[in-house]
């Protein structure tokens, strides 16, 4: 039998380990996808660490997957061999539950995540269920591709569906693996762009990305100059750090939303009369569907926008895992195979 490389982590807290396995056949209603890249995200901790109840072990973390369908298992339509096809968080529902009768399948009660409930995309060959896959353009490039199906759809889609309009104000807190595509995205949904960091070193270049003009919280008080702008419509916090978040909710304007995305464990703290004065509102946001990944990806396609990456090769999942840990990496980290 034809054998693969897999990056797996074979029990919590353990180091990576590169094995061979046998190359496995999909079963009814699933495909192989040929990996060809994998985003590095700081998600994958709830795997290396153990975080998240219920992981079996051992697993080969990935849900930034982007790569080619292999082979096809029975029952599967509208999918076929050597189509380019992305896999990411969402890793299939289970069509009964009352979210998913209602259609919502972001919130399916017994949701399967892509590199937690069954392998991910850090291994050559990878199992998906077929209501998994997103199509993925055939101009953007597989590395390039990985990160929008995890960053990307969850700053796309929640600015979507945010109530701003073009010409409002939109706050992006942070410049790193959410905020750089946050700040792009924003631009090109034609928001005027408030790009907030610590620190003047990243002014240039939230500039670069499309901010209209930089905040530097450590030097000012950013909710305060973005009330001395008209206040924000929304504020889209990417920076897992809620005593930052929670600084900013004083720079939303009537009727703004303090948009969380970036997933940090501290609590947020608002006063009833910053909420109730101006209907003011803390709304946090997931990343999407597959459909949601497809919207997303055809929407960088054609804006231009793309991920700032650094790549590694799968046998140093190791290396690229702590260069992701590390948050000094630009700025999302991609294994290749």
């Amino acid at each position: 039998m034809a054998k693969m490389k897999v990056a797996l982590v074979p029990k919590p807290g353990a180091d990576f380990e590169i094995v061979e396995r046998e190359i496995p056949q999909p079963s009814v209603g699933h495909v192989r996808v040929r990996v060809q890249a994998c985003g590095i995200c700081h998600s994958d901790s709830l795997v290396k660490e153990g975080h998240w109840p219920g992981i079996q072990y051992p697993r080969a973390p990935g849900h930034e997957v982007a790569g080619v369908v292999d082979e096809i298992g029975s029952g599967v339509i509208g999918w076929k061999k050597g189509q380019r096809v992305g896999v990411g968080w969402h890793g299939g529902q289970d069509g009964t539950c009352l979210p998913c009768r209602r259609g919502d399948f972001a919130n399916c009660r017994n949701l399967k995540i892509s590199g937690i409930s069954y392998d991910g995309g850090y291994q050559e060959y990878m199992i998906s269920p077929v209501e998994a896959l997103a199509a993925i353009p055939e101009s953007l490039d597989a590395a390039e591709a990985g990160p929008l199906l995890c960053a990307g759809i969850t700053t796309f889609n929640s600015l979507r569906h945010s109530g701003a309009s073009p010409g409002d104000l939109v706050a992006v807190q942070g410049i790193g693996g959410l905020g750089h595509l946050g700040i792009q995205f924003a631009n090109k949904f034609g928001y005027r762009v408030a790009a907030v960091g610590r620190g003047p070193q990243n002014a240039a270049l939230a500039k670069k990305l499309g901010a209209h003009l930089y905040i530097d919280s450590k030097a000012t008080n950013a909710a305060e100059e973005l009330q001395k702008l008209g206040g924000a419509s929304v504020i889209l916090a990417t920076a897992p750090d809620s005593k930052s978040m929670s600084e900013l909710v004083g720079g939303l304007a009537l009727n703004g939303t303090l948009l969380v995305v970036g997933a940090g464990q501290g609590p947020i703290e608002a006063s009833p009369i910053q909420l109730i004065m101006g209907r003011r509102r803390i709304q946090g946001w997931p990343s999407g569907i597959p459909t949601d990944s497809e919207d997303t990806l055809r929407f960088a396609e054609m804006t231009g926008i793309r991920p700032m990456i650094e790549k590694f090769p799968l046998e140093k999942a190791a290396e690229a895992y702590t260069r992701m840990v590390s948050g000094k990496a630009e700025f999302r980290v991609v294994l290749t195979m």
